[in-house]
């Protein structure tokens, strides 16, 4: 009988909590107007009941902008990959509205320290940037923006006129309006008329990949800074249009968690967050605390997560003058779910992220001028913070590869960085006037440039939420060199970016064609020339011939066209060259004779046929979708390649005659046909692996790599405090630091460097041994690899002196086994010639160079 009841009880309580009215969420002691509509009128259900799609969000804010134009403005800062709009509505009063542009006009004068000081913070009003969901299946927030759209729309009195006109909001219902469309739609098609609680339901338990993601399965939460996709350039622009004071950025975790809002851990902020950030971050932390406990949630402060990394967006704010706030709510990720907590209903979720809004808008109202001054202060003491630091300056750039100097020099610019050209005079012959840039570290956005400079090597903690270290040159494979002279001078400053065009050099030849392959584009151009059936040979040498009367050299991996071996005539295939240096702005130099000054004539077997590449990648559960992403990413949105995904299930009922070359990177592959992939690359397959992806090749006999092992902690055997341990096994993991790799430049695997030092990302412990092969290694770690970040020193002793890069032969098939993540976040552009020579390259990799057995002696590292 007690059964019976508690079964009837807990079915009452599911089905009440899952059809909340308005009134459940709002604040009792205001009164509403009846012309706003409310969010069911617009999406046809109450809020909670479902989980709002991202078409019926966007219809809201529209409706609501409509129904009260004295307070909103609907705006669109662009559409998502899959043509999502994302749209901000600006809130305030009717007041503000009528002087809107010259709120934020003066507004932004804040951050200005020539204009700053004669501006009346008395009489300004706060800027606030309400952000939702960048986490598509973490949905309470966006939920959630219903309500306080309806709110700030809707209520009436003097408490609201009073926040109206102190306060412009900048409410953004979506960061991530692709993921949140994917996620709302599984928790939606899995809802039962009697909810089901038990964690263990289809509803809790998303395919792969998940909501989580944006279109390229990116976090877009670790997107602030790289700004790499569209959604962040567009938030991006829009936010520095207005410069908000604070932002808020509405979160999930885990469902036996309670609430979580900033501070964080205080040992793991940024050194270069000041002091008075923290101090308006803890005092904006006693409104939530006041809010919250009105309502009986339990929360907490000051742990688990930190503000280190200036790439999310609670911290990004943080270095621009601003404070980011993180919320952290425990996520029902459906409708109802059984939590160590109790039952943890979807509207318990909403109302949470809902009051955490208030209590937001109400701590910016009171500390109103306490923040303007702070934003005031943090700009105008950027010359003393210049002054006092040694570097006083950068100088960028790299002459045989204008594109990622221009992909820098445009991240820069998306953050209001002042860039200049090189003066006239210069002589450092390292960087070339008009292929190289200048910053100097005396400007309002000093401490942003640093955190994108700066390298990184000691730390107050030893445990990271993110990773520890992005040192933005080194990522995309930049030249750089510090100015320590306290002037320098500079040439103009950069208003406009505009990206070097590009034309065949020589015009129309009759006998060949030469594609330097140092361009970042040029894997793309290459690739668009074997799809118009060119045939390319690739140079295994170095040549220098005279070109328009001047000796120049080419290098490794330069792409060879000769035209007498086309099937279209020499005016179609100039014509097909032509476009492809235009579209992808890459040195295309015309020769007329295959005879060298110095290398390997034109017609020497060092030059060789390259094969199409016929991609396709592992993808699906247990694949770890971030790094399957970051390679989708950049076949398909900077080469132009085309790259089939293979789920495990279809891996393994088909056949794979049409690919040479398969990727795999980090994650578990039980279900995949171990065998059938073996006799693939027997049979003359290019595998291509990454990260944990060596480790399980091995393992199944498909690779011959052999791995290196930390030793234990000194003090691993000594007693020690039970609460000790997250400490002392969280500083073992390897959250991501950057190694500097030494590289063959002779191997194929590295056609296209001119550097020999690479800088790779590491945030794994798989260490590979030197090959016994002195040819299988093109790329190792030295003596003293750590460039920049946290690495204990068991790890860093093991990464020491071991293998980046390690090629094996297998019958008539290539294993390329690169040990970390040559593509990470899709900024990391100075892995990109790895990984695209391995996909063009690795059948021209001689067999004997990857075979083990035939090097029983002494590898050239151990002579």
């Amino acid at each position: 009988m007690k059964k019976i009841i508690l079964a009837f009880c807990l079915f009452h309580f599911a089905f009440s909590i899952s059809a909340q009215q308005l009134s459940y969420y709002l604040p009792d002691s205001v009164s509403y107007n009846p012309v706003i509509p409310t969010p069911k009128d617009i999406i046809y259900h109450e809020v909670g009941e479902w989980h709002v799609t991202h078409d019926r969000l966007v219809n809201y804010m529209k409706a609501i902008a409509a129904a009260a134009p004295d307070r909103m403005k609907l705006e669109t800062m662009g559409l998502s990959y899959e043509n999502r709009p994302q749209v901000l509505l600006i809130i305030t009063s009717k007041k503000n509205h009528a002087n809107l542009e010259q709120i934020r006009q003066q507004h932004v004068q804040l951050t200005d320290p020539a204009q700053s000081a004669a501006l009346n913070t008395g009489t300004m009003p706060i800027v606030v940037w309400i952000g939702h969901s960048i986490h598509g299946n973490e949905p309470s927030g966006a939920n959630a923006a219903l309500l306080s759209a309806y709110y700030l729309a809707a209520a009436q009195g003097k408490q609201i006129d009073e926040l109206l006109d102190n306060v412009v909001i900048l409410f953004d219902p979506s960061f991530n309006p692709d993921g949140l469309q994917r996620f709302s739609t599984w928790a939606n098609q899995h809802k039962s008329k009697n909810l089901v609680s038990d964690p263990n339901s289809r509803e809790f338990n998303e395919v792969w990949p998940g909501g989580r993601f944006n279109h390229y399965w990116f976090d877009l939460n670790r997107d602030w800074l790289p700004a790499v996709h569209v959604e962040s350039q567009n938030r991006l622009k829009w936010f520095h249009l207005w410069k908000p004071n604070i932002l808020t950025d509405h979160h999930e975790q885990g469902s036996n968690a309670t609430f979580f809002f900033q501070p964080g851990v205080p040992s793991r902020v940024n050194p270069l967050t000041p002091d008075k950030n923290k101090d308006l971050t803890a005092k904006l932390g006693k409104f939530h605390a006041q809010f919250l406990d009105r309502i009986g949630s339990l929360y907490f402060t000051k742990e688990a997560y930190d503000d280190f990394y200036y790439g999310k967006g609670s911290t990004y704010p943080d270095v621009n003058g601003a404070i980011g706030i993180l919320f952290e709510q425990a996520s029902s990720r459906g409708h109802l779910q059984e939590t160590a907590n109790g039952l943890l209903s979807f509207p318990a979720t909403i109302k949470n992220q809902f009051v955490t809004t208030l209590s937001t808008l109400e701590g910016a109202r009171v500390l109103r001028k306490d923040f303007l001054e702070f934003q005031r202060d943090f700009y105008k003491q950027a010359a003393n913070r210049a002054a006092t630091y040694a570097v006083k300056g950068y100088v960028f750039g790299d002459k045989n590869d204008p594109a990622k100097t221009f992909h820098f020099a445009e991240m820069l610019k998306r953050h209001q960085i002042e860039i200049n050209e090189l003066p006239a005079g210069w002589n450092d012959a390292a960087f070339e006037k008009n292929s190289s840039y200048m910053v100097s570290l005396n400007q309002p956005q000093h401490s942003l440039i640093r955190a994108i400079f700066d390298k990184t090597l000691e730390y107050k903690d030893s445990l990271f939420y993110d990773i520890t270290a992005w040192t933005m040159p080194l990522a995309f494979g930049l030249p750089y060199k510090e100015i320590n002279t306290p002037s320098f001078a500079m040439g103009e400053k950069v208003e406009e970016l505009k990206p070097a065009k590009q034309s065949v050099v020589g015009g129309r030849s009759e006998y060949a064609y030469l594609l330097q392959w140092e361009d970042l584009y040029a894997p793309a151009a290459l690739n668009e020339l074997l799809n118009a059936g060119i045939l390319a040979k690739v140079a295994t040498n170095q040549l220098e011939m005279p070109v328009g009367g001047v000796m120049k050299k080419f290098g490794y991996g330069t792409i060879l066209i000769p035209v007498k071996l086309q099937r279209d005539d020499s005016e179609t295939v100039f014509a097909k060259l032509s476009a492809v240096a235009e579209k992808y702005r890459v040195k295309i130099t015309a020769v007329p004779t295959g005879n060298v000054n110095s290398g390997s004539d034109l017609g020497s077997s060092r030059f060789v046929t390259i094969t199409k590449p016929s991609v396709a990648m592992i993808t699906g559960p247990g694949v770890n979708a971030t790094d399957a992403g970051e390679i989708w990413h950049l076949l398909d949105q900077r080469m132009n390649i085309t790259a089939t995904h293979l789920e495990p299930t279809v891996f393994n009922r088909i056949s794979l005659n049409r690919y040479n070359t398969l990727i795999m990177v980090g994650g578990s592959y039980n279900e995949l046909n171990k065998e059938k992939l073996k006799a693939w690359v027997q049979a003359g397959g290019t595998l291509l692996l990454t990260e944990e992806a060596v480790s399980w090749a091995a393992q199944n006999g498909i690779s011959d790599v052999k791995f290196k092992k930390a030793k234990l902690p000194a003090d691993s055997t000594q007693k020690l405090g039970y609460l000790e341990r997250e400490q002392q096994d969280g500083a073992q993991q390897v959250r991501g630091a950057i190694f500097g790799a030494e590289a063959d430049l002779t191997h194929p695997l590295a056609y296209g460097y001119t550097q020999s030092t690479v800088s790779l990302f590491k945030s794994n412990k798989v260490f590979m041994e030197k090959s016994k092969n002195p040819y299988a290694t093109p790329f190792y770690y030295g003596a003293k690899p750590l460039q920049s970040g946290w690495v204990s020193k068991e790890n860093g002793d093991v990464i020491k002196n071991s293998a980046a890069v390690v090629v094996n032969t297998s019958g008539n098939g290539r294993v390329i086994n690169i040990a970390d993540n040559p593509n990470f976040r899709a900024f990391w552009l100075g892995g990109s010639k790895l990984f695209m020579n391995a996909i063009f390259f690795s059948r021209i990799i001689d067999a004997a160079s990857g075979r083990i057995d035939e090097f029983q002696g002494l590898s050239r590292f151990e002579q």
